[in-house]
């Protein structure tokens, strides 16, 4: 169940999501913001209802798409538009850009450039978790391509052999870049591949948070009772190519359209006026509410300063191997 608080919370947090992707949107277009950017316009579902469920103690993983994971699980507007524009009041001093952002203190281990790249390290914050024995619970978020991965398979596996307290929550855009998932993957269902290591398996509507919700909750309770992992498959779509380049030739415009009429936002703002839980009035004032939000995080970002050059090799983390 979701109760009312929550329910706006997770509203509100879709709203953040959307609007802070806009402008990011818009500033990449008005050559402002390095480097490119992959928007999370159209999924916002996914990452507010499952953070909903989080607390800062838990840990999630991300990927390339990630601004919106970030967002949900509790991080700053201003910091994370700042780190996409490189900027040394970023998440990371500049250092991640939109792919690498990372907020420890809300247990946000990190997006991650590489397609399933954030797998193992979701597992290993699982690992940690049931050596301390705590009552910590992670989500790896990854997309369809991911699930074609060796991190994948490796990732889930060993996570149900040591029955780790772990979620790998699928989000299945229908696109790996330009591939239809009917063409890169054997299954029509990804979430049917916990029957490999035998673990649950769902498949769900990524624009309905009420389907989320409930196997999410069922999913941390399982972990938290040391019962091990289970794999969520949300089906969704991203409204914009794979990255703000794209020319998107794979697809139609009738067919973006189609999905944009299952726009997460709208469908729980009309839940809220047909239960009469929210009015017209409190919806666009909360609305109004998060511009401002997402507007200051444009101006905090634009007037934050530039990395010191003669910091260029702080903040930064490697390995170093001597042949």
């Amino acid at each position: 169940m979701i109760d009312k608080e929550r329910l706006i919370w997770i509203y509100k947090t879709m709203l953040r999501i959307r609007k802070f992707e806009e402008r990011a949107l818009s500033l990449f277009e008005s050559d402002k913001l390095r480097g490119s950017v992959h928007l999370y316009i159209g999924e916002e579902a996914i990452a507010a209802t499952v953070c909903s469920l989080l607390r800062d103690t838990d840990y999630i993983t991300s990927t390339h798409r990630g601004h919106g994971h970030c967002i949900a699980k509790g991080g700053d507007l201003k910091k994370a538009m700042a780190e996409l524009m490189g900027k040394e009041t970023g998440f990371c001093k500049g250092r991640g850009g939109s792919m690498h952002i990372v907020d420890m203190s809300k247990g946000n281990l990190g997006a991650n450039a590489i397609v399933g790249g954030g797998i193992p390290i979701a597992v290993g914050g699982a690992l940690a978790a049931s050596i301390k024995k705590t009552d910590q619970v992670t989500v790896s978020f990854f997309g369809d391509g991911a699930s074609n991965q060796g991190t994948f398979h490796e990732g889930i596996n060993l996570a149900a052999i040591w029955k780790l307290p772990i979620i790998f929550v699928c989000e299945n855009n229908e696109f790996g870049i330009s591939v239809p998932v009917k063409q890169s993957t054997s299954v029509k269902d990804i979430s049917v591949r916990s029957k490999s290591y035998d673990i649950p398996g769902h498949t769900v509507n990524g624009n309905d948070v009420f389907e989320i919700n409930k196997v999410m909750e069922e999913a941390i309770a399982r972990a938290k009772k040391g019962e091990g992992p289970t794999l969520i498959e949300c089906k969704t779509y991203r409204w914009f190519g794979h990255w703000i380049g794209d020319p998107q030739l794979y697809r139609t415009k009738d067919e973006v359209e189609a999905w944009k009429e299952k726009c997460p936002i709208k469908t729980l703002k009309k839940y809220f006026l047909d239960e009469k839980e929210l009015s017209k009035n409190e919806l666009d004032e909360i609305e109004k509410v998060i511009d401002k939000e997402a507007d200051d995080a444009v101006e905090f970002a634009i007037n934050s300063p530039e990395p010191d050059p003669s910091t260029v090799m702080e903040n930064v983390f490697t390995d170093i191997v001597n042949f």
